[in-house]
């Protein structure tokens, strides 16, 4: 991957990229604009397909030449086979899921491999605002106010193991990152991750 490859691509985005291996079928859940399956299918011959349930962003998905659906992820996922993908990515929504267990078991199922990512509530920004402030925390990752913000679950990366070894999902890959700017830079986390890290991206699969 070239370095202007890269800088076509959100830096988390970028990490997930390079998990997915040339010439697999991958679909997006929540896929927003197309951004990661453009990417993918330009430099990576994937064979894509999308899940998106903003209008405005599923046409632009179109206008880029991508397959993607309007419509909501809990509810269209059900429609699929068993084992129709290589993988399955919800990239940045599983905060906002009101039942992650069984839409993470739906996506086990059509997929054999399921990639997530997520904002960390446990990075050290968000605590020391609760700590010191004693109000709902708002960080560049997470600029909302409490009565707009589209989040409903709060997890850290050290939530989200747990989570994994308690329901008996194989965390296969797993990096934290600390994204300086949202859309571009960053870098990886690897030292106390789940307190300096603004994002935690894991790869996982049903094989215990």
């Amino acid at each position: 991957m070239t370095q202007n490859k890269k800088e076509d691509l959100r830096f988390d985005l970028q990490v997930i990229a390079s998990w997915i291996t040339p010439g697999s079928r991958v679909i997006g859940l929540g896929c927003g604009e197309g951004e990661l399956l453009h990417y993918l299918k330009k430099y990576k011959n994937i064979r894509e397909t999308g899940i998106e349930i903003v209008e405005e962003r599923v046409a632009a998905c179109i206008e880029k030449g991508l397959s993607v659906i309007q419509g909501d992820i809990n509810e269209e996922i059900i429609d699929y086979p068993d084992n129709t993908f290589d993988y399955v990515v919800l990239s940045q929504t599983l905060q906002q899921v009101y039942e992650p267990l069984d839409l993470i078991k739906e996506m086990m199922r059509i997929g054999s491999k399921v990639i997530v990512s997520f904002p960390n509530f446990g990075h050290w920004h968000i605590r020391f605002q609760v700590l010191f402030h004693g109000i709902a925390p708002m960080t560049p990752q997470l600029p909302y106010q409490w009565y707009d913000t589209p989040n409903i679950r709060i997890l850290s990366i050290r939530d989200f193991r747990e989570f994994a070894n308690r329901v008996g999902f194989t965390i296969d890959k797993e990096v934290a990152i600390d994204s300086d700017n949202y859309y571009r830079s960053g870098k990886i986390t690897r030292f106390l991750p789940n307190f300096r890290a603004t994002y935690g991206i894991f790869l996982i699969s049903n094989t215990r």
